[in-house]
C-alpha cells in the first residue's frame, strides 16, 4: 500500500468535510460561551436542585449514547480483550492520577500571578472541560466517524457547568472556550487524517470500546460507581492491533 497515496486521500477527505468534522467541537465551545454568559447575568438566580436534576438527566443520556456505540461491535471478544489489556496499561501508567497532577500543576503555575477571578475561572474551567475521557472520546468519535453525539452530550454538561462556574468566577470561564476548541479540534483533525489508514472494522471496534468507556462516564456523572475511565483510555487504541490480528487469523 502506498502511504503517500493514503495520506493524500486522508487529507482530501479532511478538506472536504472539515466543517462537519469539527461541528461537535464548535457546538461544545459555543455551549461554554452561552453557559458562561447566562452564569454571569443570571447564574445566582438558578436553584441548585434544577442544576442537579438537569445534570442527572444528561448522565442518563450519556449512558444511552455509550450503550448505542458499544452495541456496534462485531466481536465482543475484541472489546473485552481491549478493556483488559488497556486497563492493565492504564493502571500501570496511572493515567487518571497523571491527568489530575497535570491539572493541579497547571493551576498552581497560572493562578499565581494572574488577574484574580479571571485567571482562576479560566484555568479551572479549561482544565475541567479538557482533562477528561469524554473530551478525548468525543473528539475521536467526531474525527473517525463524523458522529458528534458524545460531544453534544458534553456540550450540555459543559454549558450547565459554565453557568455554575461563571456565576462566581466571571468572564474567565467564557474565555476557556478557546483552549477547548483548540484541544478537541486538534484531536478531531488528527483522527480524521488517521481515518484513511484504518479499516471500517477497526474503527467499529474502537468506537464500541470507547462506547463502554462513555457508559463509565455516565455512571460517574450519576455517582453510581466511581470508575477510573482515564486509566481505561488505552483500550481504544489496543482495539486496533487486536482487530487486525483477528482479521489476519481469519
Amino acid at each position: 500500500m502506498n502511504c503517500g497515496v493514503e495520506l493524500e486521500k486522508s487529507c482530501s477527505t479532511w478538506n472536504s468535510d472539515e466543517g462537519e468534522n469539527v461541528l461537535g467541537t464548535i457546538v461544545n465551545s459555543l455551549a461554554i460561551v452561552g453557559g458562561a454568559l447566562v452564569g454571569i447575568l443570571f447564574g445566582k438566580a438558578l436553584p441548585e436542585k434544577i442544576k442537579k436534576t438537569v445534570i442527572q438527566g444528561i448522565g442518563l443520556a450519556v449512558i444511552l449514547i455509550g450503550l448505542r456505540m458499544a452495541l456496534t461491535t462485531n466481536n465482543p471478544l475484541v472489546v473485552i480483550g481491549s478493556l483488559v489489556l488497556g486497563g492493565i496499561i492504564g493502571e500501570w501508567i496511572d493515567i487518571e492520577d497523571k491527568l489530575q497532577q497535570l491539572g493541579k500543576w497547571l493551576e498552581s503555575k497560572f493562578a499565581k500571578g494572574g488577574n484574580g477571578n479571571f485567571t482562576k475561572g479560566f484555568v479551572s474551567s479549561s482544565l475541567m472541560f479538557c482533562v477528561g475521557a469524554m473530551a478525548i472520546m468525543g473528539a475521536l468519535e467526531s474525527g473517525l466517524k463524523g458522529v458528534h453525539d458524545t460531544l453534544y452530550a458534553k456540550s450540555m454538561l459543559d454549558g450547565i457547568t459554565s453557568i455554575v462556574l461563571a456565576s462566581s468566577m466571571g468572564i474567565g470561564v467564557l474565555v476557556s472556550a478557546v483552549p477547548v476548541f483548540l484541544y478537541q479540534g486538534g484531536i478531531t483533525i488528527s483522527a480524521a487524517l488517521l481515518q484513511g489508514f484504518l479499516s471500517d472494522p477497526v474503527i467499529a471496534e474502537m468506537s464500541a470500546t470507547g462506547g463502554l468507556l462513555i457508559v463509565g462516564i455516565g455512571l460517574n456523572i450519576l455517582e453510581i460507581k466511581e470508575i477510573k475511565v482515564g486509566n481505561l483510555l488505552p483500550a481504544i487504541f489496543v482495539a486496533v492491533p487486536i482487530t487486525m490480528l483477528l482479521a489476519q487469523m481469519a
